[in-house]
Order: C-alpha cells, then sequence, then structure tokens
C-alpha cells in the first residue's frame, strides 16, 4: 500500500520539479536547473525500477537510490533558496514535498529490510 503512496507523491514531486525547471531555464538559470530535473525526476523513476526489482535485496537497492536522489534534490533546493532563485515559499512547498517523500522512502526501506531478515 505504502508502494503505491510513494508511486503516487514521487510522480507529483517529478511534475513539480520540471515545472520549476521550466521557471528556472526562464529566469536564464541552466547549471542548478538541470541538476535538480535529473535528480528531482530520478525519484520516481527508480521507485518504478524497485516494484519491479528480481528480489528483495534488489528493491531494497533500488529504493536506497531514490533515498540518495531524494536528499539531492533536497539539497539543490536549499541552494535555490540561498541564491534567490526560489523565494522563501516556493522553497518550503517544494521542500516540504521532498521531505514527505524522503520520510515514505526511508520508511519503505526500513519495512522491506526487516521483512527481508524474517525470512
Amino acid at each position: 500500500m505504502s508502494e503505491d503512496i510513494i508511486k503516487v507523491k514521487s510522480f507529483s514531486f517529478a511534475i513539480r520539479i520540471v515545472n520549476l525547471y521550466k521557471t528556472l531555464v526562464s529566469r536564464n538559470e541552466y547549471v542548478m536547473s538541470k541538476q535538480v530535473l535529473r535528480s528531482g525526476t530520478s525519484i520516481g523513476a527508480n521507485v518504478r525500477e524497485a516494484k519491479n526489482a528480481e528480489s528483495k535485496a534488489d528493491f531494497i537497492h533500488k529504493m536506497g537510490i531514490s533515498q540518495k536522489e531524494t536528499d539531492e534534490t533536497l539539497y539543490w533546493l536549499e541552494l535555490l533558496q540561498a541564491t534567490n532563485y526560489l523565494s522563501n515559499e516556493e522553497f518550503i512547498s517544494l521542500n516540504n514535498d521532498g521531505v514527505e517523500v524522503l520520510k515514505l522512502i526511508k520508511s519503505i526501506i526500513i519495512t522491506a529490510k526487516n521483512n527481508q531478515k524474517k525470512t
């Protein structure tokens, strides 16, 4: 069930990141915008890959990549705010969504690891 929630939330977050990218490019910011686009859209792609994992270990690995990509995206959002490409309101909204995705992924990984130990 939580895997369906993360699928939806990571996709919605990716849409927000794509829209942020469009805004940043219109402001002539090309370097950080590409970084946040890459990492922010990679989260959901890896979540989808995890759903088709070949084993529990593979699932945990793919979700771990999603976790790292989420954390990287949060870094780029912080940097964009610190360099005034994002307003405080934009940052807070995007960061909150990113943190929520990160917490879900961490919870899924912990549950998967605990289930792996039981088998």
